[in-house]
């Protein structure tokens, strides 16, 4: 088959994605002198950054004097449950509070306190009041601002409504991508110096889930597929406030900004539950402990009308609800005909992050693949085991900024090279992506359903992958998720590519099946209860398990994960895990605090 036609673009820097992430490495690598193309799936303005509602991470000390970059450095550690990259979780502390007042300086309307300054909330397991935010609407502004930035800054063109399909790779560098725009289904190719995937994560691939409909997970699968390497995929994060009732809005988040601001759980018995789980941060818990409470709760039958916990926030009085925290109001009020103002809130967990993503340099957002950067969602190893609320809005600044500035160095210092595309891998993604539109000889269509294919998978990542996990659950879901790649190759929809959103799904369950995969499998080998990772049959965290990431990666067609060790915590920062109000030093895992050898990686069995 000879290719089928399509359109050239060249750039020096192609971004995936036009979240925060995206547009903050977007402006960086133009404000470096390189051209950009920025490559979204949906409008620009419309990315999922606007659903981190509550507010930016970053010791300020604004509100309470004693915070600062050290504190929220522990914070994070701990919250991580020390499985994270601390170098860069340092990063992240110092910079995310330059990153703020830029966004300030770049016209982002920030809550003030009496004095004038940036006012900060409280938010679960951080030692003070910390979030910068703007109500309760905070990644909206942030997506407002970085969008009216980048669209005046020279070089920057944005390119909506576009899928990328596979990356192009010249020898083991990457070159450019392939994919195609989603209202007539004509190919593009994109030929560029460096590649930054700004595309955010996934949720889709659940039942219940705070994510939009672009979060399947894209980025990473492209990346997995071009040989990048997977990190912590296992760890999924469990919001636990997401809406329970009426069904049709089930999962759409409801924002920690509505605990931080004093909300309080109940449960059907109006007993406030918390106070049992963790006595000492109570609703302002980390998310994995809130998340798996409410769960408790339901299980021993104490669980509101519709498979629930009770938000209260009526003590806070109606101005304030509403000042704070407008959308909350709107919300409920729009999709549940709930005043909050008078009733309380039903609320139950959803899948809303990942802490897991492709494995990433702390320093440069570069990946094991030459020329493919990440930055945000899509990247792993910041958050560990669990993220804080509010770290997700400053990671993408941090590193949006850091991924798109290194690949602007490495586009241009390979200016004058050729970028050369390799026909053979373009005819090959157009024969693959094609394939479900092939209604054979006699024009049938007797070829797998991809909706009810997304639909089985939802089921088996719900139930079997979900909340709560056992060597058996997983066992079946790693078999059904097999099967259903099997099936997947057969997909077939009716019509042709124009405004096809059957079509569009195909690719989409491929890719949900790959990081499906990837979780399940990493959840399989982490064989205790750590951060977001809570296994039945393995309820105690494991000493060696505490010094290792999961790293997934392609082998031919099979998938292969490998234990690699952490990276010791250097002695100039141990000192600082202490100046967290959380720090329990019977905690931390055996020896952490000592120097450990380096050890080479194990396969896992």
């Amino acid at each position: 088959m000879t290719p089928e036609p399509y359109d050239v673009i060249d750039r020096d820097v192609l971004v995936i994605g036009a979240g925060g992430a995206g547009m903050r490495a977007a402006i960086a690598a133009a404000e470096a002198g390189c051209s950009v193309a920025v490559f979204t799936k949906s409008l620009l303005g419309k990315a999922h950054t606007v659903m981190a509602e509550g507010g930016i991470a970053a010791g300020l000390g604004n509100v309470d004097a004693d915070d600062s970059w050290e504190v929220h450095f522990a914070d994070t550690m701990l919250g991580g449950q020390l499985l994270n990259n601390w170098r860069m979780v340092e990063l992240y502390a110092h910079e995310v509070v330059d990153r703020v007042y830029e966004l300030e300086r770049w016209g982002g309307l920030f809550d003030r306190t009496p004095d004038g300054r940036i006012m900060q909330r409280a938010f679960g397991a951080h030692s003070w009041k910390r979030l910068a935010h703007v109500g309760d609407r905070t990644g909206l502004e942030l997506i407002r601002t970085l969008q009216d930035r980048m669209v005046h800054t020279p070089g920057a063109d944005v390119f909506m409504e576009y899928t990328l399909t596979a990356l192009l790779k010249d020898g083991d560098r990457v070159s450019g991508a392939i994919g195609y725009n989603r209202n007539d289904g004509r190919f593009v190719v994109v030929r560029c110096g460096a590649v930054v995937l700004g595309s955010g994560g996934w949720g889709r691939m659940y039942r219940y889930t705070s994510n939009s409909w672009e979060s399947t997970g894209d980025g990473a699968a492209i990346a997995y597929d071009a040989g990048a390497d997977l990190l912590d995929m296992e760890f999924v994060q469990f919001h636990p406030t997401g809406m329970v009732w009426p069904p049709g809005a089930r999962g759409i988040l409801v924002t920690e900004a509505v605990r931080g601001e004093g909300g309080l759980l109940f449960n059907s018995e109006g007993a406030r539950f918390m106070l049992e789980y963790d006595p000492v941060k109570k609703e302002l818990s980390s998310r994995d402990v809130v998340a798996r409470s409410i769960y408790k709760e339901v299980k021993a039958g104490r669980g509101s009308p519709h498979g629930g916990a009770f938000l209260d926030v009526r003590h806070l009085g109606a101005e304030r609800i509403k000042r704070k925290l407008p959308s909350m109001y709107e919300q409920f009020h729009a999709l549940a005909s709930i005043d909050i103002t008078r009733q309380p809130m039903e609320v139950g967990p959803t899948i809303h992050y990942t802490m897991g993503g492709v494995r990433v340099d702390a320093e440069t957002g570069a990946t094991t693949v030459a020329g493919l950067y990440a930055g945000g969602e899509v990247a792993g190893g910041l958050h560990g085991a669990n993220r804080l609320g509010g770290n997700s809005l400053g990671d993408i600044l941090v590193f949006g900024l850091r991924a798109g500035a290194a690949a602007a160095d490495f586009a241009m210092s390979r200016r004058r090279e050729p970028k050369n595309i390799d026909e053979r891998q373009v005819t090959q993604e157009q024969q693959a992506l094609l394939r479900p539109l092939d209604q054979g000889e006699n024009g049938a269509s007797p070829g797998e359903n991809p909706y009810k294919l997304h639909e089985e998978l939802q089921a088996v990542m719900q139930d079997d992958a979900g909340i709560g996990r056992s060597e058996e659950s997983l066992q079946r879901a790693l078999a059904a998720i097999q099967e259903l790649r099997a099936r997947a190759a057969h997909m077939r929809v009716s019509g042709g590519r124009v405004l096809n959103p059957g079509w569009h799904t195909c690719r989409d369950v491929s890719n949900m099946l790959t990081i499906s995969e990837a979780i399940v499998r990493c959840a399989l080998e982490r064989r205790e209860s750590r951060g977001s990772q809570w296994r039945f049959d393995h309820l105690d965290q494991s000493e060696e398990l505490g010094q290792v990431n999961f790293v997934s990666r392609r082998d031919g067609e099979a998938m292969r994960v490998e234990a690699v060790p952490l990276e010791p915590l250097p002695e100039r920062l141990r000192p600082l895990l202490e100046r967290s109000r959380f720090y329990d030093p019977a905690k931390l895992p055996k020896g952490y605090m000592t120097a450990r050898p380096a050890r080479a990686g194990r396969k896992a069995g």
